[in-house]
């Protein structure tokens, strides 16, 4: 195409024009730089400095029941340092580093060198998290006499600090906060979106006569828990958890008196958690503290036990990852988080089910002649009385805690029933309980496809299955409330930051497991274990009260290595339950575990402070002992009158008068406890089950030793304590279905020591 000379003009015009135009605008921005140039410099100034200033909101608070603060947020300050207006604008830089120094023991040196290579820097953080007191001493120290004015070149960016002011108290309940308010374990972490506000702005820019205005949109502080934790129950429990570690600390093997020890108080007829404690414990406060990890069992990188315990040595051999893998150790809740096999207690909720379903009507007996056989199995299944107890009712079974009564129960009943029953009650299901970190056990029970008939003998006492403490107690109040399963809970109301209540949580009836009829009866049973003379639990009976529950005994795996985890469950009064209490001690550190004293003496000594903490009134007579007991921890004595002509033994038990033999206190003239009319043998009558008391007493444990076996046996009781497991399925592997287990050892030691002590 040819290039005319028409298209030469308009190529030029257009060029012209666009000279011109770039002409004037640059004109306009030299006009601008000249005439505005600062003002537009001093707004953009203004709106880097102040247009994206936060302002934090507070986290909610956690309180108890009573209103005793538990975690709290307090305002702290970060002190920043405006190098720039410093050296352009405040001269005296001695001065200023020298009251940085005395009032927040800042590092003049390292000061002085930062100011000397950072001269244009507007934001130095000197020191994080100091108190409002130290920011007024200093403003006071750095404040112009003449105006009055502080220091522009030192200023104070507001944060919260989440505090404890409890320390330790209910830490595995609580849980802890990250720096940047992110709740970790217990309640912190199960409702951290509902502790958690939303952070405000401050917005800083010139108006139109180029002065600086501020608008504000204000943080929405967080909502606040009341939970249904009772501070001064939680203080009683971790008082004897503590006092029980430190008794047996290093005691038979090197570490903690128990690789776990944990207690739960339940409200029966609500699912409110009044108490939840483990050992060890740690300082909220303090999270890191490796002081708290001595004595644990040391874990591996997949938090499994080593068969070591964490000494100072292991501590200073850690990297970074062992150490972070020990502390989750130490900061999980072992209520809700940790699975065994319950043991004993569980035979409650097979007799609960055999009533229910009709397999059973409690008024059957058994003969136990210390084992039973099991269709298809080669060897028999041992009950913890090895020589066997004879004739026993039901009601027998659970006060001795018979294994083979419970056997013959279980088979009458039959898998696809137990089964059924062991969902009802929750075994293998979550509770639901508002706290972080409650584990999933369903692949820890059997079902229908998987149960045979050893694994339904070794379940119906405890064995061959996993529950957690917080599954176990919660299924329990069922049993004794009438059959009202209620879903646990530790808060009762969350309310807004300027105190409006927003939800009130109230008890939640999940479903009925059994009916009231089948109810009283296994309470009755349940109650027989403390207040029968044979009974396993009778030294968890508090001075002035009579309670019931149930024993549990559980050899771990892999079986035969004589370590237990042992347990009691009991409700207060026996009468009418109110609350329910479950302690279990995993692995005590003693020679012979299998006892379940460890267990009972720990809900002696909290429920003698706790129940009339709890105004729940005496109903038993006092020995001068117990009456002198009670003195020591001044507790008021507020019981009702009692026929001074009714003798009472050491325990606190009523004697029949016909029963009594001469001395104090329902003892004979040598000072041994009165035997009770039970139909027990003399030496000239004796039956084989009664062999064990011909046995010798081991000098080194106390206990005394079948000389053939080299078995122990409990010299009041004749219960095996240390010895062979009661099930072996030969195969070695330590495998679920062996179904071996411990059956349950509580003498009636008054004091609830270690029969070796």
């Amino acid at each position: 195409m040819k290039f005319t000379i028409g298209m030469q003009k308009k190529l030029l015009v257009l060029f012209v024009l666009m000279m011109l135009a770039f002409a004037g605008l640059s004109a306009q921005m030299f006009l601008i730089t000249r005439d505005n140039g600062e003002e537009y410099k001093r707004q953009v100034l203004s709106q880097q400095q102040y247009d994206s200033t936060t302002i934090p909101f507070k986290r909610g608070d956690i309180v108890d029941a009573n209103g005793t603060i538990l975690a709290v947020s307090n305002k702290v300050y970060n002190v920043i340092l405006d190098t720039k207006i410093l050296l352009q604008s405040e001269s005296d830089t001695e001065q200023i580093l020298s009251a940085l120094k005395q009032c927040f023991g800042a590092d003049t040196a390292a000061l002085r060198e930062y100011i000397s290579t950072h001269e244009n820097s507007s934001y130095y953080v000197v020191t994080r998290r100091v108190d409002y007191e130290k920011v007024e001493k200093f403003q006071e120290m750095t404040k112009d006499p003449e105006t009055g004015a502080y220091l522009r070149s030192v200023w104070f960016e507001s944060e919260y600090k989440r505090e404890y002011p409890n320390g330790s108290l209910a830490c595995d309940v609580i849980g802890f906060t990250t720096s940047d308010n992110q709740g970790t374990y217990g309640l912190e972490e199960f409702y951290n979106d509902t502790l958690n506000g939303i952070n405000g702005r401050e917005y800083g820019y010139l108006n139109d006569d180029s002065n600086l205005e501020r608008t504000t949109k204000p943080a929405q502080d967080g909502c606040s828990l009341q939970t249904s934790l009772d501070a001064n129950i939680q203080s009683i429990v971790e008082k004897y958890l503590r006092e029980y570690n430190e008794e047996y600390k290093d005691n038979y093997r090197e570490g903690n008196g128990a690789e776990n020890i944990g207690c739960i108080i339940m409200e029966v007829n609500t699912g409110r958690i009044l108490a939840m404690a483990n050992y060890p414990s740690y300082d909220l406060n303090d999270t890191r503290n490796t002081d708290c990890l001595l004595g644990m069992p040391l874990v591996d990188e997949k938090g499994s036990r080593t068969g070591e315990c964490v000494t100072e040595e292991t501590i200073r051999q850690m990297d970074d990852a062992a150490m972070y893998q020990q502390l989750n150790a130490l900061w999980k809740n072992y209520c809700i988080t940790d699975a065994y096999e319950p043991g004993s207690v569980a035979k409650p909720f097979t007799v609960a089910a055999a009533i229910e379903s009709g397999a059973i009507t409690g008024n059957e007996t058994y003969n136990c002649t210390g084992s039973l056989s099991i269709s298809g199995y080669d060897k028999p299944i041992h009950c913890h009385q090895t020589f066997g107890d004879g004739m026993l009712t039901v009601q027998q079974g659970i006060e001795r805690s018979c294994n083979v009564v419970l056997m013959n129960v279980a088979l009458a009943m039959g898998k696809n029933r137990m089964v059924e029953y062991q969902h009802l009650f929750g075994f293998g299901l979550k509770t639901n309980i508002d706290l972080a970190g409650e584990a999933r056990t369903v692949t820890m029970v059997y079902n229908k496809d998987t149960m045979g008939p050893v694994e339904l003998a070794t379940n119906s006492f405890g064995q061959g299955f996993n529950a957690t403490m917080i599954q176990t107690i919660t299924g329990f109040c069922s049993l004794i409330n009438g059959g009202y399963y209620y879903e646990p809970h530790v808060v009762d109301k969350i309310t807004t930051a300027d105190g409006a209540t927003l939800e009130n949580i109230q008890p939640r009836v999940l479903k009925q497991t059994i009916s009231q009829t089948t109810s009283d009866t296994v309470r009755e049973f349940c109650n027989t274990v403390v207040s029968g003379e044979h009974g396993t639990g009778k030294t968890a009976r508090p001075a002035g009260y009579m309670i019931g529950g149930k024993t549990g005994t559980a050899e771990t795996l892999p079986r035969d290595n004589n370590e237990y985890v042992v347990s009691f469950m009991g409700y207060a009064p026996a009468d009418d339950p109110q609350i329910a209490i479950y302690v279990v001690v995993d692995r005590p550190n003693v020679f012979a575990q299998d006892d379940a004293k460890h267990a009972t003496g720990i809900v002696r000594k909290v429920l003698t402070e706790v129940l009339p903490y709890e105004h729940i009134f005496m109903t038993e007579e006092l020995t001068d002992r117990e009456r002198e007991e009670l003195e020591e921890l001044q507790i008021q004595l507020t019981m009702p009158a009692q026929d001074d002509a009714q003798q009472y033994d050491e325990d606190g038990n009523p004697i029949d008068a016909g029963d009594a033999e001469p001395g104090a206190d329902g003892q004979d003239a040598d000072g041994q406890d009165a035997a009770q009319d039970d139909g027990e043998q003399t030496d000239e009558d004796q039956q084989p089950n009664d062999v064990w008391k011909t046995f010798p007493v081991d000098p080194e444990t106390g206990y005394l030793k079948d000389p053939d076996t080299g078995y122990l046996y409990d010299p009041e009781t004749g219960t095996q304590v240390y010895g062979g497991s009661l099930v072996d399925d030969g195969d070695g592997d330590g495998s679920q279905d062996d179904g071996s287990g411990g059956g349950d050892n509580d003498g009636g030691d008054d004091d609830g020591a270690d029969a070796a002590e």
